[in-house]
C-alpha cells in the first residue's frame, strides 16, 4: 500500500514483516530528509500508539511496529473506527494496521516536530585508549592533532541504534578522516571506544568484539539498563565530541553513571 500524508510526509510504503509486524518505508537512502520523516512517524508513535503495538523499532529509512494480532482483534471492539464492526473484523490483523497507519499519516500534518537533542560526549583521544589513531593520522595524511580537531568539529546525527545496546549510528563525518575498517577485527573493544569505521564514527557502548579503528574512549555510559530509556541516546539526537585529558577522563568514571 501507498500512502499520501500532509506537508510532512509526501509518500510511504507499507508492508508486513512476518505475521506480527509491519515496516513502514518513509524513504529510500540515508539522508537527513528521510531521517527527519522516520524521527516525526516515531514520535507519533509515542504519542498515539496503535491498539495492539508492542513496540517500534526505527532503522535508516524506516519504521517497523510489532504488534499482538489477537490484541489487534480485540480492540477493533472496544475502539471506534470509522466503517462497520463486522467490516473491520473481516479484515487480518495485517489489515487492521495497514489503515490504522493511513490514518495516521492523515493526523501527521499537525504534529509537531520537537527541535533535537544535542548530547556533548567526552573523549579521552590517542594513548591506550585511541590505539589506532596514529594509524588514522597516517592513512588521511594528517597530524594526530589534526584528526582529533577535526573529529570535534561538527555534530552528529544519530540515524538508528542497533549492533549493540545503545550502540549509536552516526552521520556526519568529515571524509577527511574517514579510514578503512582493520583487516582483523579485535576480539574485544572496551566501553566507550569511540571509533571510525570508513566514513562512520561511533561509541561502543558495551564490551564487544569489533573492526573498528579506535581513536579515544569516553568516560560517559550509553548503556543504562536499570533507566528508562535504557540508553543515553536516542535516535535524532545529535552529539557533538570534544577532547578532555587522561585526569578529566578519570575523574569523571569515579563519577555515577
Amino acid at each position: 500500500m501507498d500512502g499520501k500524508g500532509g506537508s510532512h510526509l509526501a509518500g510511504y510504503a507499507v508492508s508486513p514483516l512476518g505475521d506480527a509486524a509491519v515496516t513502514v518505508e518513509l524513504g529510500s537512502g540515508v539522508d537527513p530528509e528521510t531521517h527527519r520523516l522516520v524521527t516525526l512517524f516515531s514520535a507519533y508513535l509515542e504519542d498515539h500508539p496503535p491498539a495492539g503495538m508492542i513496540e517500534y523499532v526505527p532503522a535508516y529509512t524506516s519504521v517497523t511496529i510489532h504488534y499482538d494480532p489477537l490484541q489487534v482483534y480485540k480492540s477493533v471492539l472496544t475502539q471506534s473506527e470509522e466503517g462497520t464492526e463486522s467490516d473491520w473484523l473481516a479484515l487480518s490483523p495485517y489489515e487492521i494496521m495497514q489503515r490504522r497507519i493511513r490514518d495516521m499519516f492523515d493526523q501527521l500534518q499537525s504534529h509537531e516536530e520537537t527541535t533535537p537533542k544535542l548530547v556533548e560526549i567526552p573523549v579521552c583521544y590517542g594513548g591506550e585508549f585511541g590505539p589506532d589513531l596514529e594509524e588514522v593520522a597516517a592513512h588521511n595524511q594528517l597530524t594526530v592533532e589534526e584528526v582529533i580537531r577535526i573529529h570535534c568539529s561538527r555534530d552528529y546525527l544519530v540515524y538508528m541504534l542497533g549492533f549493540a545496546p545503545g550502540f549509536p549510528y552516526l552521520g556526519g563525518m568529515d571524509k577527511r578522516i574517514a579510514t578503512p575498517r582493520k583487516k582483523t577485527p579485535r576480539l574485544t573493544i572496551p566501553r566507550g571506544s569511540v571509533g571510525i569505521a570508513g566514513e562512520q564514527t561511533g561509541i561502543y557502548p558495551i564490551e564487544t568484539p569489533g573492526g573498528w579503528q579506535l581513536i579515544g574512549r569516553t568516560p560517559v555510559s550509553l548503556f543504562l539498563p536499570d533507566r528508562h530509556p535504557p540508553t543515553l541516546l536516542q535516535a535524532g539526537n545529535r552529539i557533538r565530541f570534544y577532547p578532555i585529558s587522561r585526569e578529566e577522563y578519570d575523574r569523571w568514571s569515579r563519577r555515577d553513571p
